[in-house]
C-alpha cells in the first residue's frame, strides 16, 4: 500500500507541474485548464460517493474498517486541498459558494447535482453508449483470436489422443 500511495502522490504532483506550466502558457493554454476544471469540478466532487447521509453502505464500511474516511469527510479534505492549489495556479473554480468558513475551519461550497451522478452511476452517462459500442466492437474484433487459440486448443488435444 505503501507503494501505491506513493505512485498517486507522484501522479499527483505530476499533474499539478504540467498545470502549472500550462497556466504560465499562453492564453489558449490557460483556457483550456479553465474549461477542464470548469467541466469535471462537479464530477470530481461527486466521486469521492454520495453524501453520508444517502451513502447506504459507507457507515458499515466505517465499521468493518473497509474504510477510514466518510465519503463527505474526503470530499471536504480534496476541496480543503484543492482550493489553495487553485488559487496558485490562478484557476477559478466554478461554485459561487465556495467560501471559507472560519468557524468550521473549512471551506463550504455549493450542492453537488446528484442526479447527474446517480445517471451516470446508472449507466446513463454521457459517454455510455459510446464505452458500450467501444467494448462490443473490441470483442468482436478479437472474435478471430479467440476461434484460433479455441482452434489451437483442438488441434493439441487431436495430437495427444493420437499419442496415447
Amino acid at each position: 500500500m505503501v507503494r501505491v500511495c506513493k505512485e498517486e502522490s507522484f501522479h499527483q504532483r505530476q499533474g499539478y507541474e504540467a498545470l502549472l506550466v500550462m497556466m504560465k502558457g499562453s492564453q489558449a493554454q490557460r483556457d483550456m485548464v479553465q474549461d477542464a476544471v470548469n467541466r469535471t469540478w462537479w464530477k470530481c466532487l461527486a466521486m469521492f460517493g454520495p453524501s453520508d447521509k444517502d451513502s447506504m453502505h459507507s457507515s458499515d464500511g466505517m465499521r468493518w474498517g473497509i474504510k477510514r474516511i466518510s465519503n463527505d469527510d474526503l470530499r471536504q479534505k480534496f476541496i480543503d486541498a484543492t482550493v489553495p492549489q487553485a488559487a496558485v495556479l490562478g484557476v477559478t473554480l466554478p461554485d459561487p459558494e465556495l467560501k471559507w468558513n472560519e468557524e468550521r475551519g473549512h471551506y463550504d461550497h455549493g450542492e453537488i447535482d446528484w442526479d447527474e451522478f446517480w445517471q451516470t452511476v446508472n449507466g446513463h452517462g454521457p459517454m455510455n453508449r459510446e464505452r458500450l459500442a467501444t467494448r462490443v466492437k473490441a470483442h468482436d474484433d478479437g472474435a478471430w483470436v479467440r476461434d484460433a487459440a479455441l482452434a489451437h486448443a483442438e488441434k493439441q488435444r487431436q495430437r495427444a489422443l493420437k499419442a496415447a
